[in-house]
């Protein structure tokens, strides 16, 4: 007998094994025909998968959210199958699924062109119409490494000449398409349905080394269905139509360029933005007892060798030789703020520190990774550290997450998830340290009340932590704060206060940003609002824009009414066409416009025009000033102040 237990906790028992597909067709018709695998144990297996002993078994359909992973992989299956057809003469090497779709590599001579991907999408569709069966197959290496060898697939041969030898090789078949893979797949073609596109074309070095081939990688997206497809590809238009690089040009905010590579040249708005973000951050930290320090930017490597970071992060830290010291340029602030917290002698008294830095920072990315703000080698984080008692981590966890979810929500981001992350293969610390680091943030996390996904093997080499991954306007997911429990480096910098009992004491070191890179997170803001930000984070708030030149003195002085109220403003009497200004100054997405010509001089008025917005309103000057300094005035608590100017 077979007793196949099923997620609603009901029991199916057989007299012999069953297939994974004899089972949803015992359970019924309708869920036969929606199937697409099973999960034996927890794990994702093939619909013919045989069940021969008593299990927990769930049927996965599409609507099941790790169903996509499978639809991708088989995409990427069937848009191989399309390229041989279409073109014999490639070897296909590896087509993994990967975030939002699928990609191959191929080595072929001729480069493929986007005209390709339309009759390989095509085909791909004629594939699916033949619903051909999926089915595997299990090779004796020797075979398989000659069958794809005779095939002319010698990236092929060459993987499976990497699998030990006496072990078996796993193949699927669809058609007369044979490909090496570990599975699990589809049980035909016809379930991978038609909400897949293909998108760009890439090269990619074979296994990513330099010295290989450079391949062709075609990418695509696959979906559950047409309608989440069709909401993708919406979202990359918006996306397309927010990038940060293209907003960044036309609201001349900064530029990057090849004689800085990876550092941004920042234009006096972009700089002024960029100061609106940081002192609201400055106001908010001061207001929540922070203090603020600053540490030098070139650091000896035995700071960083004694730390553990240069083991760890040495082949991404700019170093430099000095009368025989090699000195780094920090890559992060934590070391150097231990050796404030080092000078002197601190009581528990004194505990929590909570010490902050707008960091600069510069880490050696690879160029291919580089891309705008969002990731460069010069970056100033918002970085801060706690140094605390044991007793006070769980306060100190809800201090700073009641703090960052209020920041979030200032700046226009209310869907956050928090992710928990455990212990690292490669960590520094025992397994003592770590269980106690572990618990320690586990239990914070419960009293603070936030609810968290688990991210195994993620911490930081030195301790658990908690990532806070905001929802921006169009559903894209950033990483951006973090909270991290370290008990290992105060041991290795040799860190301690005085306890109660008079003797010497680690204290317990939190790692914590809440906007990470402020390049990033801007580059984020730019995308959020599309460059239509709210009054108090416009880098211009306000431009004056005069119908005649016989109205310039009365634009000056609106200028001046609004610049004594505080208002980032500027005055434009270029001799231009108002329909000119008013349509150049809404492509820089300048949130509001004062329109003044001879009548609004005589009557002491302004036309006011807000971005986006079809009419205007006529104001009194006074009024008009009065509404838009108590707009841009920002997010003020609890007597907190910040200069946005």
């Amino acid at each position: 007998m077979v007793a196949i237990t099923l997620p609603d906790g009901s029991v199916r028992s057989f007299d012999k094994p069953v297939s994974g597909a004899q089972l949803a067709n015992h359970i019924g018709p309708g869920l036969a025909k929606a199937a697409l695998a099973i999960r034996l144990g927890g794990e994702m297996r093939d619909l013919a998968t045989v069940i021969d002993g008593d299990a927990e078994v769930s049927i996965v359909t599409a609507k099941d959210e790790d169903a996509l992973e499978l639809l991708r992989h088989d995409a990427a299956h069937v848009m191989a199958e399309a390229v041989k057809e279409l073109y014999p003469e490639v070897q296909v090497t590896i087509g993994p699924a990967i975030e939002n779709g699928f990609y191959y590599d191929f080595s072929r001579a001729q480069p493929f062109v986007p005209e390709d991907l339309e009759k390989i999408e095509k085909r791909m569709m004629e594939i699916v119409d033949r619903n051909e069966a999926i089915t595997r197959e299990v090779w004796d290496r020797a075979k398989a490494i000659q069958f794809f060898k005779d095939q002319g697939e010698h990236y092929k041969a060459q993987i499976i000449e990497g699998i030990p030898e006496g072990e078996d090789v796993g193949l699927y078949r669809q058609g007369d398409f044979i490909d090496l893979c570990r599975g699990p797949h589809l049980p035909s073609t016809g379930k991978l349905g038609k909400a897949f596109k293909l998108m760009k074309l890439a090269g990619a070095y074979w296994r990513g080394d330099s010295n290989n081939e450079m391949l062709q990688r075609i990418y695509g997206t696959a979906w559950a269905d047409a309608k989440q497809l069709k909401a993708y590809l919406h979202m990359l238009e918006e996306a397309e139509k927010r990038d940060h690089r293209r907003l960044g040009r036309e609201m001349d905010l900064f530029h990057l360029q090849d004689v800085a590579v990876g550092s941004v040249f920042w234009h006096p708005k972009g700089w002024r933005f960029y100061r609106t973000v940081q002192n609201y951050m400055r106001a908010r930290l001061e207001d929540a007892g922070y203090v603020e320090v600053n540490t030098p930017q070139m650091v000896d490597r035995q700071l960083w060798e004694a730390s553990g970071h240069w083991e760890k992060f040495r082949e991404n830290m700019f170093t430099t030789d000095v009368e025989d010291t090699v000195l780094a340029l920090k890559p992060m602030n934590c070391p150097c703020h231990v050796q404030i917290f080092k000078q002197g002698i601190t009581s528990y008294r004194d505990l929590p520190i909570r010490m902050a830095e707008f960091g600069s920072c510069h880490r050696n990315e690879p160029s291919g990774a580089l891309h705008g703000l969002m990731r460069v080698r010069a970056f100033v984080q918002d970085d801060a550290h706690i140094f605390c008692t044991e007793d006070q981590i769980t306060s100190e966890t809800q201090a700073f997450c009641t703090l960052l979810m209020s920041v979030y929500k200032d700046l226009g981001f209310e869907d956050v998830v928090v992710q928990f992350s455990d212990r690292p293969p490669v960590r520094a610390g025992t397994d003592e340290t770590w269980d106690k680091a572990e618990q320690a943030l586990r239990d914070a996390t419960e009293a603070t009340g936030l609810q968290t996904e688990l991210n195994p093997g993620d911490g930081a080499f030195y301790g658990p932590k908690l990532d806070f991954v905001l929802r921006d306007a169009i559903g894209r997911d950033w990483q951006c704060g973090t909270l991290q429990v370290d008990f290992v480096l105060p041991e290795r910098l040799d860190a301690h206060y005085i306890g109660e009992d008079g003797a010497k004491h680690r204290p317990v070191m939190l790692h914590r940003a809440i906007l990470g890179s402020f390049e990033r997170f801007i580059g984020i803001l730019i995308e959020n609002y599309a460059g239509r930000f709210p009054l108090w984070l416009a880098p211009l708030q306000v431009v004056v824009a005069t119908i005649t030149n016989d109205a310039d003195e009365y634009g000056r002085k609106v200028l001046e009414t609004l610049r004594d109220a505080g208002l980032r403003a500027e005055l434009d009497t270029r001799n231009e066409k108002i329909n000119y200004k008013v349509r150049e100054h809404s492509h820089a997405k300048v949130p509001v416009l004062f329109v003044v010509g001879g009548r609004e001089a005589d009557e002491g008025t302004v036309a006011v025009r807000r971005l986006g917005g079809k009419n205007q309103e006529i104001l009194a000057l006074d009024e008009a000033v009065a509404r838009l300094e108590a707009e841009a005035a920002g997010p003020l608590r609890d007597g907190a102040q910040y200069d946005a100017n």
